[in-house]
């Protein structure tokens, strides 16, 4: 072997000596750091997908009652800030789940926020997740015991309003008894007996209306409705009584206009706000409906000359059976519910009714409707036609 080769075979020999002895100390030092354990959740394998899609307010509590998740809405609603419930009905019925297990449930009235006075109605389900969690479910139901409550309500109203015509109409049956041989008297309480049975048929009639109103929804087969047509069907229903009473009947504005909807429902609503306004105006005095675009918006306004409405029931005009001269309605035959009619099919087509009067002055009643583009080239009856027909 020449000295070439030789030195060759050395230095390949000591570079892997070198490269052996490396790697040993490398894996020495390796062996000796301290392992650090993989960080795992405190929450179930598959609990956190399941607690992110849950519609109900899910809140997952550890041993010493701190959050440890919790979804947005229990955020939103305030249940949860930082990492700690804020009601503290809640957190002691997490405390004894925590304690023994057992799973409870509670109801409990919520503030909604921290600065405001309305309050939530929650129905809260509190269960052990796992050995060491308490997985907190919280229910808004404050909608649905709002129903219940109106419905309550109505049902009671509608029982009120029923005896009183009922009850009317039994008296007068036994006046016209007692008065048998005495024809005026006889007339007299036949007249009032027809009165309180044409207000009880109207009162009948306008409570179907309403209970139709609330499952026949325009959105569901919605159509173009000329605004043109539902004016003068509106005015026609009031025509009669207008004349009677010599109250002028008016309608001007813009024409051609269309909302997406129900016809015979805008009917009804216009319908009975030019009612009310004949029925509460003196007589020989005017009402007029005017209608015209504002953006993209249709507004239809009855105005009449009466003895305006005060402040303080501007507010609950709009509810059922509420009205504002009990005295005056008996007289007219109203039953209460024209208005909340009229604001339910407002709303059920996407738009308000709104109320301005001042006393001694009159009263304005302005339904707002989505616009529906007019089709160009389309015949309509206009408004202006109605002024000249009418009284």
């Amino acid at each position: 072997m020449d000295a070439i080769t030789a030195g060759v075979l050395a230095a390949v020999v000591g570079l892997a000596v070198g490269l052996a002895a490396g790697w040993r100390l490398r894996s020495g030092r390796r062996a000796s750091e301290p392992t650090t354990p993989p960080r795992t959740s405190p929450i179930p394998e598959g609990a956190d997908e399941v607690v992110a899609v849950l519609r109900s307010s899910a809140i997952v509590l550890d041993e010493s009652t701190n959050v440890v998740k919790a979804s947005p809405s229990a955020y939103a609603f305030g249940l949860v800030r930082q990492d700690r419930i804020t009601v503290p009905e809640l957190l002691a019925l997490a405390e004894k789940v925590h304690r023994d297990g057992q799973i409870r449930e509670i109801q409990l009235q919520v503030p909604r926020s921290r600065d405001s006075t309305q309050t939530l109605h929650v129905l809260a389900r509190v269960a052990p997740l796992g050995d060491r969690l308490v997985l907190a479910l919280v229910e808004d139901r404050t909608h649905e015991i709002r129903v219940d409550e109106i419905r309550r309500d109505f049902v009671a109203n509608v029982s009120h309003e029923l005896k009183t015509p009922v009850g009317a109409m039994m008296l007068l049956a036994e006046a016209v008894q007692d008065a048998s041989d005495e024809p005026d008297a006889v007339r007299r309480f036949a007249e009032r007996m027809q009165q309180e049975g044409q207000r009880l048929s109207r009162l009948v009639q306008e409570i179907i209306d309403l209970s139709r109103l609330q499952y026949d929804d325009p959105v569901d087969s919605p159509e173009p409705v000329e605004i043109d047509d539902v004016v003068v069907a509106a005015i026609d229903r009031s025509r009669v009584d207008a004349e009677d009473r010599n109250i002028r009947l008016t309608a001007g504005g813009t024409e051609g206009l269309q909302v997406l909807g129900n016809e015979k429902q805008l009917v009804v609503a216009i319908g009975n706000l030019i009612e009310n306004a004949v029925s509460y105006s003196p007589e020989g005095r005017r009402v007029a409906v005017g209608v015209r675009r504002r953006e993209d918006l249709v507004e239809i306004s009855v105005t009449d000359q009466g003895h305006g409405i005060a402040e303080t029931d501007l507010d609950r005009i709009f509810e059922r059976f509420y009205r504002v001269d009990p005295a005056r309605s008996r007289e007219t035959g109203g039953t209460g519910l024209g208005l909340s009619i009229v604001k339910h099919i407002a709303a059920s087509h996407g738009g308000e009714v709104s109320v301005w009067s001042v006393q001694g002055a009159g009263s304005t009643f302005t339904l707002r409707l989505p616009l529906l583009p007019y089709r160009p080239g389309q015949q309509a009856r206009g408004v202006s036609q109605v002024a000249k027909e009418a009284p």
